[in-house]
Parts: structure tokens; C-alpha cells; sequence
């Protein structure tokens, strides 16, 4: 009996029956929390996130962005050229211009060592009789520019051609048949080339030019219009004056310039028929007709008076030729050659005076034609500086300088002066005498610019960049074509070169390929259970969704 009941005590506890049903293993998942909180902070059921599709279309991107920058600017650093052709009064040059565009995206010019030139003499007016003739000279040029520009830019560097003052004298029929036989020498030339870009240009746009060449060298151009430098040409057949000027100006006389951040209003007028040479020679042929003093007085005695000549110089003794000394052979007498400077100055100005009783605005300084006070520093260039630099002036030489000089030599003998420069020609140096006493009265009388102001400076040329208004111009065009360049990039690379299409076509596509395949990369996703079979929590992975 005491055996029997003990088993039944033992068998008393309940045992689990084979029908039994399984406890529900989330209730064995509750452990204390600090258990819990252990175990899940080492082994998280969360898992870092995956690279999203977000971040791999960035990725992308900036592959495609950085890619496209270099493959289309890489070629950019290479050196690119421009060539402008200056149609002249005295003669035609040719400018062959480098360049580059910089990883910043900025045009880099380099006038001090980048640029070469040539000129060839007579200027495009002498072929009037002969059109034609003029592709001789036009092809030296060409030639020359051939040798400067590697053969196989030649098709995308641009050539332009732009007549000044010497085609502006003639006729438009006569300016047109002399640019066609030139459009034709172009057209042939293997450089790139349409037919409006050769031209008989405004004196506006050549006065605008020269400013700007004249600041970018200076490092003013893109900066405050008020620390601009303005510029005085005395070319052969006209003179140009460029400035900002703040006051009301005309339309006709008003040029706007965008440069950077700023806009340059700027005066800008042309005077033809007041440039050097064709100046002097229109005062010779009022001396002959007598029309101004003192060769009015001498007519009587048929003895006319030139005071703008060094004494002693005899017509018979000069090769020069006057064109109007032939229509007017009836002037058989001899001239006499005073050389009095402030004669000639005093002439000199009624010729700059002359039509100024016909001046219908409050501003007329040379002639009947509107100009507002000049403002600001000065750069009185081409034939001011030549001047200056015969009479070894200082480039910031006072006008009251010159004068003393220009009266010393238009009083000097002339087989002296003949002896003493020798290596000039002698129609040259008989221009000097005239050139000191016209801008004296050019600068001083007309203009209203003292003898002693420091404003004015007599350049060619500024930090070794020569102040030729066909760099202005190529500057100009320069940036007008690298801003439609740079905004129609894609239209350039179709339309050129198809080889760079492709290759950026091909490229992309792989680069796209790859971020898809990233895209569907996955980390594998990690979940912890509790196992009760072994009585401990495992990690097992979760597959791909």
C-alpha cells in the first residue's frame, strides 16, 4: 500500500499528452526587460538602410554632369584663333588673333604674344579704277595669315573684313564693287567666312572699339563706368571720340556697351574728313584757293602762302603729291613756305570751326556736330601718338609741350631738317609741322583740354597690348559667340560633330545600366526569433522582396 501510493504521488504531476496542443511561442518571446533590452540593442531586427534609387539617380547625375564638363571643355583649352582684316585709309592689315576659353568658362585673350599682323599698302579706296586688282593684295595677307593658323582650324576660324574711313569717302556703288571682288578673294580662302562679314563699318563702331581694347588693357572694362579711360583717335581720313559720358545725348551719338555686371553709355561720333592726312591736304587746297589767311593777302601778287610748311621746302624739291594741285593747274606760281606755327594753327582751326554757325545744339565743339563736355582721363592715340613720339615727348607730355616743340620745327629750315632725319620720307616729314599746330588746335582750341592737363596721354599701346580697334572688335564678337555657344551647346555638338554625340550617348548608357544594377542591390534583411527548441534567440536572413 505505501509503495502504491507513492507512485501515485509521483505520478500525480501532469504530463503533457501527445494530443496536447503547443503553447504559442510568442508568450516565450516576453523576457525581462532588461534581458530584452539587451539582447535586441546587440542583435537590432532592423537593419541599416539600402542605397536608394533616390541616391543613385544623384550619383548618376553628378558622373553625367562632371563627365560632360570635361568632354566638352577639355577641347576648350586648346588654343582657337580669329582673324580680322582693317580695311584702312593708308593701307590693309591683317590681324590674326589666339585665344582660349578657360575651365571657368572665361574667354582668355592674349594680345601681348597671341596676336601677329600685316599690312600691305595701298589701302582698299586705291582700287576704284580696278576692282579687281584688289585680290592681289588681299591673297598676301591671306597667305600670311595661312602660316599663322594650324591647317586644321583653318575651316572653323573665322575671317572678317571691315573697311573704316577710306571706304566711307566713296560712293556706295564704288564701296560695294570693291567689296565684292573682296567677298570673293574670301570666299576662297579656306577660312571660315560669310558674306556680310565683309563690311564698311561705322566710325561709331571703330570709335567704340578702340575704347574698348583701350580698357580692357587698362583692366576698366567690366568695372564702374566712372573709371573708364576715353579715347581720341586721329586717324588718316577721320577722327574718333569715345567716352561715358552721363549727360542727354542724342540717339545718333548714343552707344550702349554690356560688359559683366555694367552698362557703358557711351558718346561716340566719327569726323570725317578731320583725320590727319586728308586734313592737310584740305588746308593746302584752301590756302591755294585763297579762302583762308594770310594766303587771301598774297593772291595779288600770285604768290601763295603756306604756313604750315617749313621755310625754304620748294615744290620742285618733293615728290609729294597733291591730288587737288592737278584739277587746279591754273595755280602755276610758286608757293612760299613760311613756317609760323600759329599761322597754321590759326588755319588749322577755321578748318575745325568750319559749319559751326550751323550748330543747332548747345554742345558743338568741332564743327556743327553735338558733343558733350569731356569727362574723365584720356587716350589720345594713332596719329596723336606718332606726333608725339617724332618730337620724343613723354607719353604723359603736356600739350604746351608739344606746341614748343611743334614751333621749333616749323621754324627750322627745311634742308636742315631734311639733313637732321634723314631716314624719314620726305613727304612724312613735311607732315609734322601741320600735325603739331592741328592738334594743338585739335586738343587745346577746339576740344577745351588745357595745356598743362594731366588727363591726356599719348598711347599706341597699353601694358604691350597695341590700342587697335580691330582687338576691340574681336573682343566684342568673341563674347557674342561664346554666350550663343554656351546656350546652345547641345544644337553645336549635333550640328559639328556627331563622333562627340555618340561617344556621349554610349557613355550615358553604360553609366545608367550601372545605376540600375545598383539599384537593384540589396542588403540582406536580418530578423531575430526566439527558438524553442534550443531555448535561445537566433538571427536568420529574410529574403528579397
Amino acid at each position: 500500500m505505501r509503495r502504491s501510493v507513492a507512485r501515485n504521488r509521483v505520478d500525480s504531476k501532469p504530463k503533457p499528452t501527445a494530443t496536447a496542443p503547443e503553447m504559442d511561442p510568442i508568450k516565450f518571446q516576453i523576457r525581462p526587460n532588461s534581458r530584452s533590452t539587451a539582447l535586441f540593442s546587440r542583435n537590432p531586427s532592423k537593419t541599416r538602410p539600402t542605397l536608394s534609387i533616390f541616391a543613385v539617380s544623384i550619383v548618376v547625375s553628378l558622373a553625367l554632369l562632371v563627365f560632360s564638363y570635361i568632354f566638352l571643355f577639355s577641347s576648350a583649352e586648346s588654343t582657337k584663333f580669329g582673324i580680322i582684316i582693317d580695311g584702312g585709309s593708308t593701307g590693309t592689315r591683317i590681324h590674326v588673333f589666339r585665344y582660349r576659353v578657360d575651365r571657368s568658362k572665361n574667354l582668355v585673350f592674349d594680345f601681348k604674344e597671341g596676336s601677329d599682323s600685316l599690312k600691305v599698302n595701298p589701302g582698299l579706296s586705291a582700287y576704284v579704277e580696278q576692282p579687281e586688282a584688289v585680290w592681289d593684295s588681299l591673297e598676301e595677307l591671306l597667305e600670311f595669315g595661312r602660316k599663322k593658323v594650324p591647317k586644321e582650324l583653318w575651316g572653323e576660324t573665322e575671317i572678317r573684313l571691315m573697311a573704316t574711313a577710306g571706304l566711307r569717302l566713296l560712293d556706295v556703288e564704288l564701296q560695294d564693287q570693291i567689296l565684292e571682288e573682296c567677298r570673293k578673294v574670301l570666299r576662297v580662302s579656306g577660312f571660315k567666312f560669310h558674306d556680310e562679314w565683309a563690311s564698311v563699318i561705322t566710325g561709331s563702331d571703330e570709335g567704340v572699339y578702340a575704347w574698348v581694347v583701350a580698357n580692357y588693357a587698362l583692366g576698366t572694362l567690366g568695372g564702374n563706368p566712372l573709371d573708364t579711360t576715353g579715347i581720341i583717335e586721329l586717324g588718316g581720313a577721320s577722327a574718333q571720340v569715345t567716352f561715358v559720358s552721363n549727360e542727354f545725348m542724342p540717339s545718333k551719338f548714343s552707344r550702349s556697351i554690356k560688359f559683366g555686371n555694367f552698362t557703358y553709355n557711351l558718346y561716340s561720333h566719327s569726323f570725317l574728313h578731320l583725320g590727319q592726312n586728308v586734313a592737310h591736304e584740305s588746308l593746302r587746297e584752301s590756302l591755294f584757293k585763297g579762302d583762308f589767311s594770310p594766303a587771301a593777302d598774297s593772291l595779288h601778287n600770285e604768290m601763295y602762302i603756306d604756313p604750315c610748311t617749313p621755310k625754304g621746302y620748294l615744290p620742285q624739291s618733293s615728290n609729294l603729291s597733291l591730288g587737288f594741285m592737278a584739277e587746279k593747274s591754273k595755280y602755276t606760281s610758286e608757293l612760299q613756305a613760311t613756317g609760323n606755327f600759329s599761322d597754321c594753327r590759326s588755319a588749322a582751326l577755321r578748318l575745325l570751326q568750319k559749319g559751326k554757325e550751323k550748330c543747332s545744339n548747345y554742345h558743338c565743339y568741332l564743327g556743327s556736330v553735338f558733343m558733350p563736355k569731356l569727362q574723365g582721363k584720356f587716350l589720345a592715340t594713332e596719329n596723336f601718338f606718332y606726333t608725339s613720339k617724332f618730337f620724343r615727348l613723354r607719353q604723359r607730355a603736356f600739350l604746351s609741350d608739344l606746341m614748343m616743340a611743334g614751333q621749333h620745327f616749323c621754324g627750322e629750315d627745311w634742308s636742315k631738317l631734311k639733313k637732321k632725319h634723314q631716314s624719314l620720307d620726305e613727304e612724312e616729314l613735311l607732315r609734322y609741322c601741320f600735325s603739331s599746330a592741328y592738334i594743338v588746335a585739335l586738343l587745346h582750341d577746339s576740344l577745351g583740354i588745357a595745356l598743362d592737363d594731366e588727363r591726356i596721354s599719348f598711347a599706341n599701346q597699353v601694358e604691350n597690348i597695341p590700342l587697335d580697334w580691330a582687338l576691340g572688335a574681336f573682343i566684342l564678337q568673341s563674347m557674342a559667340k561664346f554666350e550663343v555657344e554656351e546656350t546652345d551647346w547641345i544644337t553645336t555638338i549635333i550640328s559639328n560633330d556627331s563622333p562627340k554625340l555618340i561617344s556621349i550617348i554610349a557613355i550615358s548608357a553604360i553609366l545608367m545600366f550601372v545605376a540600375w544594377s545598383l539599384s537593384k542591390w540589396r542588403k540582406p534583411q536580418l530578423k531575430t526569433v526566439y527558438d524553442l527548441e534550443k531555448g535561445r534567440y537566433i538571427v536568420t536572413r529574410i529574403g528579397r522582396s
